[in-house]
């Protein structure tokens, strides 16, 4: 064999041996997530979680992500999500996308329950109308 094909057969091995430590040093909690992870007072919610009651901490964020749809030839996209009552969950950042996608960053400042909402529109593409509909999205989070 000649060096450039034991460099090789060296380097893949070495490869394989770096994915299974991974691996192996990750506990089975960690690969087996739950849908929506929690982590350090870390929420992170999605368009699925629409009409749930979801409790966090003080001091810990929730996360929201939603991502737009394409239906019937028709792109519907979402506003920047808000918060019912800041002095519970303050506003920390929030980004709307030419895709249509959103998200947002709330702050759990103090006990009580907010909730949080966004609305998701349809965008024409150029030459067709939308239906006029609006759909709501919300939450309601529990700092406790």
């Amino acid at each position: 064999m000649g060096a450039a094909q034991w460099s090789t057969a060296f380097g893949a091995a070495g490869l394989v041996l770096l994915a299974v430590t991974t691996s192996a040093g990750t506990p089975a909690a960690a690969q087996n997530r739950a849908p929506h992870p929690r982590q350090a007072g870390h929420v992170v919610l999605t368009g699925a979680d629409d009409g749930r009651t979801v409790p966090t901490s003080s001091g810990g964020d929730v996360e929201i992500r939603l991502t737009h749809s394409r239906e019937r030839g028709f792109t519907y996209a979402w506003t920047a999500p808000e918060s019912g009552d800041s002095a519970v969950l303050a506003h920390a950042a929030d980004a709307t996308y030419p895709s249509g996608d959103a998200t947002a960053v709330f702050h759990a400042v103090s006990r009580g329950v907010a909730t949080v909402s966004a609305q998701r529109r349809c965008v024409p593409d150029p030459g067709s109308l939308c239906p006029l509909l609006v759909e709501t999205w919300k939450v309601t989070i529990e700092v406790k």
